[in-house]
């Protein structure tokens, strides 16, 4: 399966060699005062790639991914059980409401619910067959999809129906974040970013400045945001996504290659992480007006990224690579 094709990203070759016990200390780059981050590959007995991964709390996460790959922790990741998703479907998302009700979302229109914390999932069928790649529930009522052709989704009763949702564009949409009910924000191809302030009823289409291709979105308010995308783009809205400025990362000292940036998560207003191609992991503690160089915590790109606190968060990748990051104060 050519992943590139699938979610439009250039995958690397393995570049490093490590073995899944490995443990990497990242040191503080740039600012003597910023702690340290340590990153410990985690087994989970799988060769495929994982797409996207979520923990609600520090014990308990799920990874999705190819083949319809679903794996569970209760334990923070220190094992990781294979769950059955009932679909051999690639799943690119997977967003949990709480520890019992979540959602996975795929090819060919896969959309999927289990209400028993991943043990079993009921499928729901759409009118489309548009690829989905990004899913987003502010509450447990109000939840959003986005993905191929512009495709928009929105539920307003915890998924019992799904209505479409006019976007005004064809572009791939691969995020999608709302801060309520009302606010939210969708990215894609093409530099594509949408904002609605009425829950979706109409998107309006913001200039980026910009071509690439927009992989991942999150604010941290209501006026500060983030997307991240191919060719290390990197950009940054201080006034809700309508002017958003050019932070693009450079190659760096030892860069032969500016990569691909395929997440972007803050856990706080001040401290954030990206990762992406050749298991690059950057890090600001200064909001965003500076960040570390980069350095590897994998032997493969990495797609999904989650924090269950200021503490602890966990990567996703390929060969079903899983890595968990402690901030180290």
């Amino acid at each position: 399966m050519k992943l590139s094709v699938q979610v439009g990203v250039r995958v690397m070759r393995v570049l490093l060699l490590a073995s899944a016990s490995v443990l990497f200390l990242m040191p503080a780059q740039g600012m003597s005062a910023e702690p340290s981050v340590l990153a410990t590959l985690q087994k989970t007995n799988t060769p495929v790639t994982l797409m996207a991964v979520q923990f609600k709390d520090a014990k308990t996460g799920w990874a999705v991914g190819s083949g319809g790959a679903l794996f569970g922790t209760a334990d923070g990741g220190k094992k990781w059980k294979k769950l059955a998703s009932g679909t051999s479907a690639l799943l690119t998302g997977v967003f949990f409401i709480d520890q019992k009700t979540g959602w996975v979302t795929g090819a060919t229109g896969t959309l999927r619910r289990s209400i028993n914390g991943g043990e079993s999932w009921t499928g729901h069928p759409l009118e489309t067959q548009q690829p989905l790649y990004g899913i987003h529930f502010p509450s447990a009522a109000d939840g959003w999809v986005v993905g191929g052709g512009g495709t928009i989704l929105h539920t307003a009763d915890g998924g019992a129906h799904w209505a479409e949702q006019a976007s005004g564009t064809t572009a791939a949409l691969y995020a999608v974040q709302f801060l309520d009910a009302q606010r939210g924000t969708a990215v894609g191809a093409l530099g594509t970013v949408l904002t609605t302030r009425d829950g979706g009823r109409t998107w309006v289409p913001q200039v980026s400045q910009s071509s690439v291709t927009l992989f991942d979105v999150f604010f941290t308010d209501e006026s500060t945001g983030w997307t991240v995308g191919n060719a290390g783009a990197l950009f940054q809205t201080n006034d809700g996504g309508a002017k958003w400025v050019d932070r693009t990362l450079p190659c760096g000292k030892t860069c032969t290659k500016v990569i691909d940036l395929l997440k972007v998560r803050f856990t706080g207003p001040q401290e954030g992480w990206i990762v992406g191609e050749r298991g690059m992991l950057y890090r600001t503690t200064d909001a965003g007006y500076s960040w570390s160089d980069g350095s590897p915590i994998a032997p493969v790109s990495l797609f999904g990224l989650t924090f269950s606190d200021p503490a602890h968060g966990w990567a996703s990748g390929e060969n079903g690579t899983v890595v968990h990051l402690e901030s180290r104060k």
